[in-house]
C-alpha cells in the first residue's frame, strides 16, 4: 500500500515534517511518498500546491495526507479545499491552548525556528564548529572545553552523532577513533586518559561495520569481517575494563543515539 504525504508550511516546514514523520512512522505496512513544501505564504503559491495535491490524488486513486503549519487563515482555508486528508497543526492545538491560557496566539510565521535569542543561536554555531574542529582526534588540546568525547572504532557513527548533539542541543562534542594499536595495548591514549570522565563509547555490530567500511575502502583488510570483529570485540572489552559507558549503535538512529547519550551522561541542553 502506498500513500502520498505533504508537509506544508509558510515557514521552513521543519515542524510539519517532524510531526508528520512521527505519526507516519507508526504505520509499518504503508509506503509513504513524502513531499515537503516550505514557504507557501501567498494564495498564488497555495493554488499551485492544490494542483500538486489534486494531481497526486488522481495518480494514486487515494487522498494524499496533508500536515500543515500555515499561520495565515486564508491560505490555510484554501488548501483545505484540496482533495486530501488534512491535519492542521495550528488549528488543532493552538485554539485549545488559547482557551486554556486565556490568551490569543500572535500567529507569527516561522517563530519556532527563527533566531529569537541570539546567544542561543551563537551557542549552536559555536558547538557545530567545535565538533568539526575536534573530529577524529584532530585537536586533542581542546578536550578541556568539551562537554563529552565520543570514542570508538572507525566508522561507528561518532562524527554524525557529535554534529547532531551540537546542532540540536548546543553540546560541545569531540570524538576520537581508537586504533588497532590502542586496542592491542588495551589502554587509552594519554590525550584521553586525563579526560576519562568525559568519555562515552560507541560500538556496532561487526557485520554492519564491515558493510559501512566496504563502501569507503572495499576489499581491504580495514573492511574485512575478521578485522571488524576483532576491533569491536576489543573495544567493548576496553570499555568494560575501564568502566567507560557505551552504546551499541547498530539499531538506533542518530537522534536516538544522541538522546540516550545525553540522558545517560547527564548532559543538559543549552538550547530550548
Amino acid at each position: 500500500m502506498k500513500r502520498t504525504a505533504f508537509f506544508i508550511s509558510d515557514g521552513t516546514g521543519i515542524t510539519s515534517e517532524t510531526l508528520g514523520h512521527s505519526l507516519l512512522a507508526q504505520f509499518d505496512g504503508i509506503e509513504f511518498e513524502q513531499i515537503t513544501l516550505p514557504y507557501v505564504d501567498t494564495l498564488d503559491k497555495a493554488e499551485k500546491v492544490i494542483q500538486q495535491i489534486n494531481a497526486a490524488a488522481q495518480r494514486d486513486a487515494e487522498r494524499p495526507l496533508i500536515f500543515d503549519t500555515i499561520v495565515d487563515e486564508a491560505i490555510r482555508s484554501r488548501i483545505s479545499e484540496a482533495d486530501a486528508f488534512k491535519i492542521d497543526v495550528f488549528s488543532s492545538f493552538l485554539k485549545p491552548l488559547e482557551q486554556e491560557l486565556d490568551a490569543r496566539s500572535n500567529y507569527s510565521v516561522g517563530k519556532s525556528h527563527a533566531i529569537v535569542e541570539r546567544h542561543k543561536y551563537k551557542a549552536r554555531i559555536d558547538s557545530v564548529n567545535f565538533a568539526i574542529d575536534n573530529d577524529d582526534g584532530a585537536r586533542i588540546r581542546q578536550y578541556d572545553q568539551a562537554d563529552i568525547i565520543l570514542v570508538g572504532v572507525s566508522r561507528c557513527g561518532k562524527t554524525p552523532t557529535c554534529l547532531y548533539m551540537a546542532m540540536q542541543f548546543g553540546i560541545r562534542a569531540a570524538n576520537y577513533p581508537l586504533t588497532e594499536d590502542d586496542l592491542e595495548f588495551g589502554r587509552l591514549p594519554e590525550s584521553l586518559a586525563e579526560h576519562r570522565h568525559k568519555l562515552y563509547g560507541l560500538t556496532i555490530d561487526p557485520f554492519q561495520l564491515a558493510a559501512i567500511r566496504h563502501e569507503r575502502r572495499s576489499n581491504s583488510r580495514y573492511a574485512s569481517l575478521d578485522q571488524c570483529d576483532f576491533e569491536v570485540r576489543e573495544v567493548e572489552r576496553l570499555f568494560k575494563k575501564l568502566g567507560v559507558p557505551f552504546i551499541n549503535t547498530t539499531n538506533f538512529s542518530i537522534e536516538e543515539i544522541s538522546t540516550r547519550i545525553m540522558a545517560e551522561a547527564g548532559l543538559e541542553r543549552r538550547m530550548s
